[in-house]
């Protein structure tokens, strides 16, 4: 089975996909003439204001739903996994996709907002909808539908659980084995997927703002944490920053770990853990109360930059600076770099624990496993609430309530899965989720590009509004030649 889905994910993650991930986001970039830096201060601007209403939460809380996405169990173990295969190059490869994934970000968060509608009283949208109404296919909107339910329902989460379950095995050990329906597991995993199980159930069954408000608070919090942990250990090793810098920049370009390996471990890592351009973060786009489709698609395109730039840095120059790592690539029968125990687990966190308690120890690995509970747990909240907008998508013409029930118990029981699970098994099927909603999201958002431009519209007439100073912002789809964005011209008349 694992061979099988192997197979599969060396399809689907074929250097066409790698090379699409790059190639939209330099398009987009060029395009918006570089929107992720000339609204920058903007951005800024934009997160700290603006309020939630009855149908929609706040600009931060969309921020938060979406970084909680964003900021999982990639910017921990992910990271540690580019650099055991593709060598600390990875790493620059990793911020090259976050820096045009930005401007990718603005693009489908945007379109987002536009084509969003309202149901039950609350905002919904995401690359479903925008599909149906700027591309016209509605077919099309189907296929991405489903395949997000089954990525977010079912695949992705088992990754997000599965370092839960890694990190408290390196922590409290295995505790003794049990035989299972996979296969002999640790016993210390089978405690931590109850417990996670019981906590998820809780929350999943209270609804979509409960989530905004869970992770508005959270989110920030765990944040935070990491990164003035991270920020400690680079200070203490202030001297060895420049040379790390200069080890990534060249091994970015060197055949130490194969300039192949390092693009295709960096793109792959980056965008599985800044999503940019996979087409989650315009489901919690589409949530938020703006003035302006633009606002939130700036906003969105901020997101990246803190996944990418400030927390997967910060994970790596942790491993680098302590040197706690292997380089082992895909395949290879012998290590390329070995600085830790060559049975050390790539697919997992066990880098960044060892970096962290190389430098505080004891603390390090018990700190990292509280990280990343919160870390994947939010994440895996926010797969949840991705992938009730696409039931809700699908509802509307296929009305079938019990639907939502079946997402509830089956992300459970991918959790329990996960946090159970080998990591090699557990990546594989979590690669297979993202490739197939790239694949689908960044083909969609092209050709909208091409048919109707609807989120290039949208940022000059917010730069116009821009220019002219206005306090309030309003947003007429028709006089800009967007078609089928109702809701913002029924609230345009009210």
């Amino acid at each position: 089975m694992l061979e099988l889905i192997q197979s599969i994910n060396n399809i689907i993650w074929s250097p066409a996909l790698i090379y699409l991930c790059l190639g939209a986001g330099l398009f987009f970039s060029v395009i918006t003439r570089f929107v992720q830096v000339r609204h920058f201060r903007e951005m800024w601007r934009l997160l700290l204001s603006g309020k939630s209403s009855a149908q929609g939460i706040s600009s931060f809380q969309a921020l938060a739903v979406s970084l909680s996405g964003r900021v999982g169990t990639g910017n921990i173990a992910g990271v540690a996994a580019a650099i055991g295969f593709g060598g600390p190059g990875a790493v620059f490869w990793m911020w090259v996709v976050a820096f045009f994934g930005a401007a990718t970000a603005y693009i489908e968060s945007t379109n987002a907002q536009i084509y969003k509608e309202e149901e039950d009283g609350l905002y919904r949208g995401g690359p479903a909808y925008y599909i149906e109404k700027a591309m016209g296919q509605k077919w099309y909107a189907w296929i991405f539908a489903i395949a997000t339910i089954v990525a977010c329902g079912a695949l992705l989460p088992v990754v997000q659980s599965n370092g839960i379950g890694d990190s408290l095995v390196n922590v409290f050990g295995e505790g003794g084995r049990v035989s299972t329906f996979i296969g002999e597991v640790a016993l210390t995993k089978v405690y931590a997927a109850f417990f996670v199980v019981l906590i998820l159930g809780f929350i999943i069954f209270g609804g979509v703002k409960r989530i905004a408000n869970f992770t508005q608070v959270v989110v920030p919090f765990m944040a935070l944490a990491y990164i003035i942990i991270a920020c400690s250990i680079i200070a203490l090793n202030l001297d060895m920053l420049p040379s790390i810098f200069g080890l990534i920049i060249t091994d970015a370009f060197t055949p130490m770990a194969g300039v192949g390996a390092a693009i295709g471990w960096g793109v792959k890592r980056g965008v599985y853990s800044n999503e940019a351009g996979q087409g989650t973060g315009p489901h919690a786009a589409a949530a938020a109360e703006v003035q302006h489709p633009a606002q939130q698609g700036l906003v969105q395109a901020f997101s990246v930059y803190i996944d990418t730039l400030f927390v997967c840095s910060a994970t790596a120059f942790m491993i680098l600076i302590t040197q706690q790592y292997n380089v082992v690539p895909d395949g290879a029968a012998s290590a390329i770099v070995q600085n830790v125990a060559l049975n050390t687990e790539i697919n997992g966190p066990a880098f960044t624990q060892l970096a962290v308690d190389y430098v505080l120890p004891g603390v390090g690995k018990p700190f990292i496993a509280l990280a990343l509970f919160f870390f994947a747990f939010t994440t895996v909240l926010a797969y949840f609430f991705i992938a009730d907008n696409n039931i809700s998508y699908i509802n509307r013409t296929f009305k079938q309530p019990a639907l939502r029930f079946v997402l509830k118990v089956g992300i459970m029981a991918a959790v329990f899965y996960g946090t159970v699970a080998e990591p090699s098994a557990a990546w594989v099927l979590g690669d297979i989720g993202v490739g197939l909603m790239a694949w689908l999201n960044i083909i969609g958002i092209l050709i909208i590009f091409f048919m109707a431009k609807p989120a290039i519209k949208a940022l000059k007439d917010y730069e116009r509004q821009q220019k002219e100073g206005v306090e309030e912002y309003t947003f007429d789809p028709k006089s800009l030649g967007i078609e089928n964005a109702d809701l913002w011209q029924d609230k345009l008349k009210k």
